[in-house]
């Protein structure tokens, strides 16, 4: 399992991050993790590249999201996306998913 004690960073989709390795729009899950095994954070573009605006070939959020929490898990700690708060929460779940953060609410459910 990946350590997970390292802050995660969300960006604008157009920033430039001196400090982390650009993996790109939608790298693969292999990238992320082979980069993220390295020393410096890895940075995955969420929205589409500068002068790709909104088509039917865009991702929708849900499937931006899902791929958020792979990436994540995988080891990016930078995200440069157009929906910063929805992409907090995921980044917030998998942190507590793994054991770095705790839950924000804990409920004990009774039958």
């Amino acid at each position: 399992m990946v350590d997970m004690s390292t802050d995660f960073r969300i960006v604008p989709p157009d920033a430039d991050v001196a400090d982390a390795i650009d993996a790109g729009y939608r790298p693969a899950a292999a990238t992320v993790r082979s980069l993220a095994s390295g020393y410096w954070p890895v940075l995955v573009r969420c929205s589409p590249p500068a002068g790709h605006g909104p088509t039917e070939q865009s991702p929708a959020l849900a499937e931006t999201l899902g791929l958020v929490s792979v990436y994540a898990w995988l080891g990016a700690r930078v995200f440069a996306t157009s929906h910063p708060r929805a992409v907090r929460d995921v980044l917030d779940t998998v942190a507590s998913i793994s054991g770095a953060r705790p839950p924000a609410v804990t409920r004990r459910g009774l039958a």
